[in-house]
């Protein structure tokens, strides 16, 4: 099975670790590497403040500005161990080509992957793919969901629900990309036992991904080879995550330390 990574430039963890794991049980023939743009981020803050309003864009900000002083540097400090493990795990980044873009739809991106002609193209990126790229690969796009869908979709899934105290519904959802946010075809969930005191909702939503491995490699081949169905999921409520909040954030915290009170 022939595939391709799809990953953003400045995540360690996915270019360089998942390229090695994916290169472990399939024959990785590229990784596509964006590099977004100053322009494209302001555009996603300004989406997100028409989204919510100004009131609620203050504690956004609020949470950024949080993560940034008291939870950026735990993260790096676990993603780096977590990193030497997959090399350890996986050996070094593979060798193939690579493409660097703003936009993952762009058209040198499309010519890319249509010579590489990936049977399965992983996609690591907060960019939506249009439909001539998701009909590109034979076996199809995926994602690794960091969330459970349909309840929590979009990017901070994991955080929304432990917010939500919904702590069945952290973890991971292994969807096949349509033309939704995160409503495509469910082929998998993945948890792992998080810690939730001692654990950002950044490094759980890693860290699912990395006690799983192996799991997905297996569900991959057998989407591959046409054993596996996706799960009926047409019953239960959908709904559509953004950033997330510094009070909901608080509200996590004092919850989980009740709930690990004795």
């Amino acid at each position: 099975m022939r595939s391709v990574l799809i990953c953003h430039a400045a995540d360690a963890f996915d270019r360089e670790g998942l390229a090695a794991w994916l290169a472990s049980f399939t024959e990785l023939v590229g990784v596509v590497v964006l590099d977004e743009t100053r322009t494209q981020r302001r555009a996603r803050v300004r989406r997100e403040l028409r989204r919510v309003g100004l009131l609620r864009f203050v504690d956004v900000v609020a949470m950024r500005v949080y993560q940034h002083i008291a939870l950026a540097g735990r993260d790096r400090a676990w993603l780096k161990q977590a990193l030497a493990i997959l090399r350890r795990r996986y050996g070094p980044t593979p060798d193939v080509p690579q493409i660097i873009a703003t936009d993952v739809n762009d058209t040198k991106v499309l010519a890319f992957l249509r010579q590489a002609k990936p049977d399965l193209v992983l996609a690591r990126c907060k960019q939506l793919l249009k439909k001539k790229l998701i009909a590109l690969p034979k076996v199809g796009c995926f994602v690794l969901h960091p969330g459970i869908c349909p309840e929590y979709r979009n990017a901070h899934g994991c955080f929304w629900a432990l917010a939500q105290r919904d702590l069945d519904r952290v973890g991971m959802t292994l969807l096949k990309v349509d033309a939704g946010v995160d409503t495509g075809p469910v082929y998998g969930y993945y948890r792992y036992a998080f810690d939730e005191l001692n654990e950002s909702h950044v490094v759980i939503q890693y860290r699912v991904v990395m006690e799983n491995l192996g799991a997905l490699a297996t569900r991959f081949a057998e989407i591959a080879d046409g054993s596996a169905q996706p799960l009926d999921t047409h019953d239960r409520a959908s709904a559509c995550w953004g950033q997330p909040w510094f009070t909901r954030y608080l509200h996590w915290q004092h919850a989980a330390a009740r709930m690990a009170a004795p």
